[in-house]
């Protein structure tokens, strides 16, 4: 099994990227082996629930790994669920550790957690560009947020080179 991290806004998401989401969710479905991947969430709002329901509607394996203030809430039944008992923070960490590549696809403070504990943790990361959001100026820091180069960060700015560069890192499938 090939494990994708998804960073994503916890907020109201901008409609643009909404359907970009949708795009990459799509392509990424065609370019991967839906047997081999699992996409692993922090949880099931904002834009982590458009990846959710449209990775479980195209029949792709979803782990939700709630904070422990949100284990609470009802989650889709398709979906695998881990109520790990931590809080935000420490779940982005699972989150990271259990992922092959972490795909950040627009967001604000927690989605740059994920950023640099992926980049820490030496995980591949592909950020989302262009999205409106402060994840954004991940651009400034990609390739290397410091002299360790603990791993690569790649900044793209559209949905096709986002999922060829998640295909090519996980050896499409």
């Amino acid at each position: 099994m090939k494990y994708i991290g998804i960073a994503a806004y916890s907020g109201d998401p901008p409609p643009k990227l909404i359907n970009n989401v949708k795009d990459f969710i799509n392509k990424l479905s065609k370019c991967l082996d839906l047997n081999d991947i699992v996409l692993v969430a922090g949880g099931y709002w904002g834009l982590m629930r458009v990846v959710v329901d449209e990775a479980l509607r195209l029949g792709i394996k979803v782990v939700i790994i709630p904070p422990i203030e949100l284990e609470g809430i009802t989650y889709p039944s398709k979906a695998i669920v881990i109520r790990s008992g931590t809080s935000y923070r420490l779940r982005s960490v699972i989150l990271v550790r259990t992922s092959d590549v972490v795909v950040a696809l627009g967001g604000a403070g927690g989605t740059f957690q994920e950023i640099v504990t992926a980049y820490d943790e030496g995980k591949p990361v592909i950020v989302l560009g262009d999205t409106g959001l402060p994840t954004d100026r991940i651009r400034f820091l990609a390739p290397f947020i410091d002299d360790r180069k603990s791993s690569r960060i790649l900044y793209v700015t559209g949905v096709d080179e986002l999922v060829e560069s998640v295909c090519n890192e996980l050896g499409r499938g």
